[in-house]
């Protein structure tokens, strides 16, 4: 597919000058494929005793600060970057043979983004944002049902954004692009920031 869609190997004149140019150029290349969930990537953290964890996510944001995406702060992922305020993020496109790895520092998306981007989800979702205590325990499938009735009767017009869920941004240190080629001589391009600019490094695949 990757002949398909004109896709040839990757070199450093053929990149943007940021990183995140260069993700909306690749990514609008991969959405023109009409992929399922375009915007799906795998979030990777570590939590506060070493441990890794990995989970995919919906990136509903890519602009010149970095990635954001949404959760509930109180979950199993939260918990982690609050605890060290860092985290992976990897795109794989396999039908077009690209791959899109990021590394970078956590923090806060202001409140006010979080309020608009909340509005705009689907009313069963913002039910479902103050019914699930994401990543506790569950004794079953009707504890969690109860709580969902629970939050319908407590909330019977607008929905307001729980104080618990809200978006990350994830602002790049690292951006890698990987471009497959034959005889896994793949292609790989990193940005990394450096103090006051972007240097561009090719990596052996």
């Amino acid at each position: 597919m990757r002949e398909q869609y004109g896709l040839a190997g990757l070199d450093e004149s053929d990149l943007a000058l940021t990183p995140m140019e260069q993700f909306q150029d690749w990514f609008t290349s991969w959405a023109e494929t009409d992929p399922f969930d375009a915007n799906q990537a795998t979030v990777a953290t570590v939590d506060a005793e070493g441990w890794p964890s990995s989970r995919a996510v919906l990136v509903k944001g890519a602009d010149e600060r970095g990635f954001v995406f949404y959760t509930n702060r109180n979950s199993a992922k939260g918990a982690a970057i609050e605890s060290n305020h860092r985290a992976a993020l990897t795109f794989v496109w396999r039908e077009i043979e690209r791959q899109i790895r990021v590394v970078g520092d956590v923090e806060h998306l202001p409140d006010e983004e979080s309020d608009v981007y909340f509005a705009s989800r689907p009313r069963g979702a913002q039910i479902g944002a103050w019914a699930s205590a994401q990543s506790d325990v569950l004794a079953n499938r009707s504890e969690l049902e109860s709580k969902q009735a629970a939050t319908e009767d407590r909330f019977p017009a607008e929905i307001p954004r729980p104080p618990h869920w809200g978006g990350y941004l994830i602002r790049p240190r690292s951006v890698e692009f990987w471009q497959g080629r034959p005889n896994r001589l793949h292609d790989r391009l990193r940005y990394r920031r450096t103090a006051d600019q972007w240097l561009v490094e090719r990596l052996a695949p």
